[in-house]
């Protein structure tokens, strides 16, 4: 169950032919950094998750065009698979359980949902339910008279309205993924409600002034990291030009008594990327409804200086104690620093055009925790390796269950 020191709501992913992961089944800790060189595979395991967002929070044919159609996002291999399939553990508000969906291909670049289960446990009965969906028949519910299902789409924006599975939706659905564009940031934005932040950060003003709004503490907060960052920054604020909004920084000058004021179309892009990466997982103390319980960033550290890693390193933890947050990251810099738990750390290597993805090899974990070398040093000499044996999961079934993080048993009943 949720316990108020989690913040997870992903305990678990495991993935079959998606990109270039064959395979992969992998605990999510509060904070997820996922390690490994260039076209390892990193940003296809995040996109994973984003896909699943998308798919629920518009379309399953959105998802897949947005990636160029369903050829684009199976693996390419020489077994030919014709299909991909998505399973994540969740915990949420008093509730575990699971929710899983297996999409395959057809001919002329259609496609169709083979697979769809979604089970969740509470102690309150209301907010328990089950189904299961195959090849746009449901074939088990927890309804009396369920909702009718199509093949081209996925049951759980069916079933949304339901006491049981409104949760998880929201919560899968309003998952954020962040690869931000300063010139996106810098651009005159239209107003809008500032629930959640978009993903090149281009409504960055409307959800800062929703946060300073909802959660004026938080906002004064990121302006102390920022300021941590870039030297003499002491504020920034939404400022509307016209029927536009911008941003608009403070930053102390010598021989001044006030601060000088710039909008963003005079800032850095890295003070842009940054206030990005603190708005991200900030965003949701300005909400009611507590959206982007997960967080995922594209390597926070681009455009920042080495010396500010260690601030980075604490925006990352203490913004993981309130929601989960999953990077990428080439910074060997973030890693040096100690007070990024090992079990954070997940590795990623591509052999022969695959991904493997795990924890750290028994070599590593032991270099780490005898103080022999910090994980980013392992980075510097190549030698950040997944576990063997973790990072080539076998027989894996997206609708089993397990009683611990490796052991696959039979399917649910």
């Amino acid at each position: 169950m949720t316990t108020e020191a989690d913040s997870r709501t992903i305990t678990r992913v495991a993935l079959r032919n998606f990109k270039s992961i064959a395979a992969c089944d992998v605990e999510l800790a509060p904070l997820a950094v996922l390690v490994g060189a260039n076209g390892a595979g990193k940003s296809n395991f995040l996109d994973a998750l984003r896909f699943t967002a998308q798919a629920l929070r518009f379309s399953l044919d959105h998802a897949l065009r947005e990636r160029g159609g369903i050829n684009e996002v199976r693996r390419r291999s020489r077994g030919h698979p014709n299909h991909f399939g998505v399973r994540l553990d969740f915990q949420l508000s008093g509730t575990t359980g699971w929710y899983a969906f297996e999409v395959g291909a057809r001919p002329k670049g259609r496609y169709i949902v083979r697979k769809e289960e979604c089970v969740v446990s509470s102690a309150e009965r209301e907010r328990s339910g089950s189904f299961r969906v195959e090849n746009g028949r449901t074939v088990a519910s927890s309804f009396a008279h369920p909702p009718g299902a199509g093949s081209d789409r996925l049951y759980l924006m069916q079933v949304a309205g339901y006491p049981a599975f409104r949760p998880i939706y929201d919560a899968l659905a309003g998952m954020g993924f962040y690869n931000f564009h300063p010139e996106q940031i810098r651009e005159l934005q239209s107003p809008d409600p500032g629930d959640l932040l978009k993903p090149d950060g281009s409504n960055l003003a409307s959800v800062l002034a929703n946060l300073k709004s909802g959660s004026p503490e938080s906002a004064e907060r990121m302006s102390e990291y920022l300021s941590r960052v870039v030297p003499g920054t002491v504020g920034m604020e939404p400022k509307t030009v016209g029927p536009k909004l911008t941003l608009e920084f403070r930053q102390e000058m010598r021989g001044d008594s006030h601060p000088w004021r710039f909008l963003a179309n005079n800032v850095s892009d890295g003070t842009l990327r940054v206030l990005g990466v603190l708005m991200a997982v900030y965003q949701s103390a300005g909400t009611e409804s507590g959206n982007a319980r997960l967080v995922g960033i594209e390597e926070p550290e681009s455009a920042l200086h080495p010396a500010a890693a260690g601030v980075l390193a604490d925006v990352l933890l203490e913004a993981s104690e309130r929601v989960q947050v999953v990077v990428t990251s080439h910074s060997a810099d973030l890693l040096d620093r100690e007070t990024i738990p090992l079990e954070s750390i997940l590795a990623v290597a591509a052999e022969d055009g695959e991904t493997r993805l795990a924890p750290l090899d028994d070599a590593g974990r032991s270099t780490v925790r005898n103080h022999l070398f910090t994980a980013g040093e392992l980075l510097r000499i190549d030698q950040l390796t997944p576990d063997p044996e973790l990072s080539t999961p076998t027989q894996l079934n997206l609708s089993a269950t397990r009683r611990d993080p490796w052991r696959r048993l039979p399917p649910l009943v």
